[in-house]
């Protein structure tokens, strides 16, 4: 991706330059070029403007300072790839594929991603700027409809949260060990190893080796998870039963859907 040019944005239809709008996204659009091809440090206050054909003061004026701009920056360089992620996943809802399919080719993308995208991955991986990245909340929830789906069809034996939480953290560290590895050593099955494993913690044993506790586990994360949108039932009725379901109990099955 080459650094966007001055002859470049005069090129534009006339007044797609003017308004703080488009002078904020002309420096995002800067900033990511920057980012892409030189990493981090490149997206430096100074170097923005000057690429962009402004004054530095306005970078301050319209992101703060430059961690406002960086935040800017990850967010637009992620937007169009969770954009692609949601869709995908409400097409796959409505046409009712295969949801763990569904889970397992986001959970690859994801990791494909991040490894291509090393620069954003290190900016949204920041714990300060995930909190503050509407982008990175949004991703989240996609992955929660992909998992919802699968306690919906009875495969899970952990709650919705907990397999969330696994996904997403091995998704993260998949990406951290590729990065830090040499191209040339990379273990190409490392995505899928780590899947399998994490699909092992969470999903209902094969009928034939699934135990009393498994199937119990998975009839009430099931339960929990279609009691919402159960018909027949009052406000009252339907609240107080997703109270009961998710109160702690005892025994084995205690130990994997509380």
């Amino acid at each position: 991706m080459s650094v966007p040019t001055r002859e470049h944005d005069r090129s534009r239809s006339p007044g797609a330059g003017s308004g703080r709008e488009a002078v904020r996204e002309r420096l995002i659009e800067v900033a990511v070029a920057l980012l892409h091809e030189h990493g981090p440090a490149a997206v430096t206050t100074r170097g923005v403007a000057a690429a962009a054909g402004v004054q530095a003061p306005t970078i301050y004026r319209l992101f703060g300072d430059k961690d406002g701009l960086l935040d800017a920056v990850a967010e637009h360089a992620a937007m169009t790839f969770v954009a692609a992620k949601a869709k995908i996943a409400q097409a796959a809802a409505d046409e009712d594929a295969d949801p763990l399919e569904d889970l397992r080719a986001a959970f690859l993308a994801q990791v494909d991603f991040g490894v291509a995208n090393p620069a954003v991955f290190k900016l949204l991986s920041d714990p300060e700027r995930a909190r503050r990245s509407g982008v990175a909340e949004a991703g989240r929830r996609v992955l929660q409809a992909r998992v919802h789906r699968l306690a919906l069809a009875g495969l899970l034996r952990v709650e919705e949260a907990r397999c969330v939480d696994l996904v997403q953290a091995a998704g993260t560290g998949v990406i951290q060990t590729l990065l830090s590895t040499g191209p040339e050593r990379r273990d190409e099955g490392l995505a899928e190893a780590m899947w399998a494993a994490v699909m092992n913690q969470v999903l209902q044993p094969s009928t034939g080796s699934a135990g009393t506790d498994d199937r119990l586990a998975a009839t009430l994360v099931t339960f929990r998870a279609i009691a919402p949108d159960m018909p027949g039932l009052s406000q009252a009725e339907r609240a107080l039963l997703i109270e009961w379901l998710n109160r702690p109990r005892s025994g084995g099955a205690d130990a994997v859907v509380d």
